[in-house]
């Protein structure tokens, strides 16, 4: 069965005035996003008309190395803002209920589980991740530094914060801090809670 081809999803935060984050800021992050959906069918359409020669595959340099390597970093690029995007718009402040026992659990509180991914978004290079760890049964803030880093395996993320400069330096210049300020105060909890759910995770589902 050959890969599904991909399609620019619409969000609400495409539409939507952000607080703090501008309205041409997301049409030029979503001109990004749209970019990787068209490069990954490109290299998808360019694997399925290869011939796989396994006496041609090379670690150094191959054709199938270049398209599979490249592969990953344009699904990263789609995967990854479409997670981001999927959960902006929302009117940030506190998650409730069943979510926000398992922040305090893991984290000790709200305040300090936004505290944590704020530095870890400062320190990332390109991504911070809230995911769910499957065999620790916890909650963790991870750093992916390309589109390509991230997953931790076994790890279903569940916040994604994209602190490339592109998300941030046309409203906030090299102020990135005031950055993931503003995007806590767009976060849509209500959408982070129905991944959990729809992904199983335990107290949630």
């Amino acid at each position: 069965m050959p890969y599904p081809k991909f399609e620019a999803k619409k969000f609400r935060a495409f539409e939507v005035e952000l607080d703090g984050i501008s309205k041409k800021a997301v049409e030029a992050h979503v001109t990004l996003y749209n970019g990787y959906v068209g490069k990954a069918n490109e290299i998808l359409g360019k694997l399925a008309e290869m011939t796989p020669d396994p006496a041609k595959a090379n670690p150094t340099y191959s054709d199938i190395r270049v398209l599979k390597v490249e592969l990953t970093r344009a699904l990263g690029g789609v995967k990854n803002h479409e997670v981001y995007f999927g959960h902006l718009g929302g009117k940030g402040g506190k998650p409730s209920g069943k979510l926000l026992a398992m922040i305090e659990r893991d984290f000790g509180s709200s305040e300090k589980w936004q505290a944590d991914l704020k530095a870890t978004g400062i320190a990332a290079r390109g991504w911070a991740w809230t995911a769910f760890d499957w065999e620790g049964q916890t909650l963790f803030n991870f750093i992916g530094d390309e589109q390509n880093t991230y997953p931790v395996w076994n790890c279903t993320p569940l916040v994604a914060l994209d602190v490339f400069e592109h998300a941030y330096f046309m409203d906030f210049g090299t102020n990135k801090g005031g950055y993931i300020d503003a995007f806590f105060r767009n976060l849509d909890w209500a959408a982070v809670e129905a991944v959990a759910t729809k992904m199983g995770i335990p107290g949630l589902a």
